[in-house]
């Protein structure tokens, strides 16, 4: 497995990637076209950003001995550096891995620690992120602290939608009251 940094030749590959892990959700094909575009991450403004963020990773597979980019892709990890108001932060916002691979797992955790390195590298020594199912493996081969839960609230009608376990709760109507 390799783990680097992508180019704008990489882009296609990983819009196909991030659509495939996308599919794997069940409610996919019933998700309205909007909230579908909502879900993935590889636009190409997207991906532009990530591009220059410095801290955003793919993985691939490649034949041994081969050094040309080009290997199957097999994850994405998207990292942003963030200005915390006292110090920076590396915050992870999503980490996308080709189902069926058998290495999910590895795979996930490759990339986050290609992230930690380019962190610990730029002196930024905090790195944020979800602790998914996928990741959760690398959290403890990393070290890293549990510090809650991470949630997401989507206002609007993408909240009826949104990925994730809904938490209890009736949130706030249009008019701003709970309800």
């Amino acid at each position: 497995m390799r783990y680097r940094v992508f180019t704008e030749d990489d882009f296609q590959t990983m819009s196909e990637l991030d659509l495939l892990v996308q599919q794997q959700d069940s409610g996919w094909a019933s998700l309205p076209e909007r909230e579908q575009e909502g879900r993935l991450r590889t636009s190409l403004p997207a991906l532009r950003f990530y591009l220059r963020s410095e801290h955003s990773f793919i993985a691939e597979e490649r034949e041994a001995g081969n050094e040309t980019p080009g290997g199957l892709l097999t994850g994405i990890v998207f990292a942003q550096s963030v200005w915390m108001g006292d110090k920076p932060i590396i915050l992870v916002t999503a980490c996308l891995v080709r189902p069926g691979q058998g290495g999910d797992t590895n795979t996930a955790a490759g990339l986050l620690h290609a992230v930690i390195k380019s962190a610990y590298d730029a002196a930024v020594y905090e790195i944020h992120y979800p602790l998914t199912p996928q990741l959760e493996g690398a959290a403890q081969a990393e070290g890293s602290h549990l510090a809650g839960r991470y949630a997401v609230h989507h206002l609007g009608s993408r909240q009826q939608t949104a990925p994730g376990e809904r938490l209890a709760g009736g949130g706030y109507t249009d008019a701003g009251r709970s309800g």
